[in-house]
């Protein structure tokens, strides 16, 4: 039996509770779960999986709480279930053997969370309330992500379609293209604030200091935007100015701010890498290294700083589908993408802006084992 004091927490007005669903084939823990979790979460119930499959299939939910041990059909193939049906929601599974095996088999099919059974109700509410939290920030990413490939798609029609020749029209096509991410970023957060916000009914601190962050988030990204219009504005007029630039701490504010602090994305190497540059110009250079190697189906990009005298070798290596010596040269060159929704600008982008900063610009690449791009920029002075 479950026993313990449900937390106190922000009860939300009905119409606004999330919504979890309970999977249990046992009537008590089922009921119990249900009960506790009904102050905070608008809880719906069932007691066999295909039952839970169904509910699924007809509306959203923030989170699903799913017992392992079912007859019929077990936790662990009704999860596998539920994720054909929506990979965006949060699976908490309860097994009630504890066994580090049974957590295995859980995630690795998909479970966000495993909780012993009977659980901790003070446990159980904060991870629901986590899970659910996380729903919504999957949920907003892909939709953002959807609208993303949609204007993509559009604009690499209307390049192969005008071949534009001229700078000022590539320039505004380039400018699109990296302003698409930042601007997804913006987005994003806002609506996320937005969402926090309607579901701050009292003062909570924690939830407080996520809205302030997110709320940096949306600056710096829109700190971003403004320079790559600004700097489309002043282009023919003149050249950015270049300041001493630290290239660990851009590469460390790309992942955060572009892409949501992916893990896939790492640092080795020096601590610091000082070079004279524009700042937004060097992020243009990572946000379009990162997103290559990212849509390329990399899980891991390691970027590495060292110094060799008077210059600073930049490497970012990742473990991606790679390219043939033949479609290389063609996405070096520009207009060419691999992928379906790509413009087939990143890669030229890249090497212009190194070259604008004294760099030098290579790419090694090969089917299966990756793609490695290395810079080499002049250190700046010290002192």
């Amino acid at each position: 039996m479950l026993t313990a004091k449900i937390p106190a927490a922000p009860v939300p007005n009905v119409a606004e509770k999330p919504p979890v669903l309970v999977v249990d084939d046992e009537y008590g823990p089922r009921e119990s779960i249900a009960f506790s979790l009904a102050a905070e979460f608008a809880v719906d119930t069932a007691e066999r999986a295909k039952e839970a499959l169904a509910k699924i299939q007809a509306r959203q939910y923030s989170a699903v709480v799913l017992d392992i041990r079912m007859p019929e059909m077990d936790g662990i193939r009704a999860l596998e279930e539920m994720r054909k049906i929506d990979p965006h929601v949060s699976v908490i599974m309860l097994t009630g053997y504890g066994t580090l095996l049974t957590a295995q088999q859980a995630m690795v099919a998909g479970a966000n969370q495993y909780l012993r059974k009977p659980p901790d109700i003070p446990e159980l509410i904060d991870a629901v309330r986590k899970q659910a939290q996380a729903t919504r920030l999957r949920r907003a990413q892909a939709g953002l992500t959807r609208d993303a490939l949609e204007l993509n798609a559009a604009l690499k029609r209307e390049i192969e379609h005008n071949e534009p020749q001229i700078w000022q029209a590539r320039a505004s096509v380039e400018l699109v293209h990296d302003l698409n991410n930042p601007l997804t970023v913006v987005i994003g957060y806002a609506a996320l604030l937005a969402e926090e916000a309607r579901m701050l009914g009292q003062r909570d601190p924690e939830m407080a200091k996520k809205l302030l962050e997110y709320a940096g988030m949306v600056e710096r990204a829109a700190e971003y935007c403004h320079h790559l219009s600004e700097n489309w504005r002043m282009a023919a007029k003149q050249a950015p100015e270049f300041t001493k630039v630290d290239l660990v701490q851009v590469v460390h504010e790309v992942r955060q701010v572009i892409f949501f602090g992916n893990v896939a994305i790492q640092c080795a190497g020096l601590p610091e890498a000082p070079v004279r540059g524009s700042k937004f110009e060097l992020m243009r250079v990572l946000q379009n290294l990162f997103k290559n190697s990212l849509e390329a189906g990399a899980t891991r990009l390691t970027v590495t700083f060292v110094r060799h005298e008077m210059h600073i070798e930049m490497t970012a290596a990742d473990n991606g589908a790679g390219m043939e010596p033949d479609r290389l040269k063609r996405a070096l060159h520009g207009g060419f993408s691999s992928k379906t929704n790509g413009t087939g600008l990143g890669l030229s982008i890249c090497r212009h802006l190194a070259g604008t900063h004294g760099a030098t610009f290579g790419v090694e690449s090969s089917p299966g084992r990756g793609t490695t791009v290395r810079l080499v920029f002049p250190a700046a002075p010290q002192g």
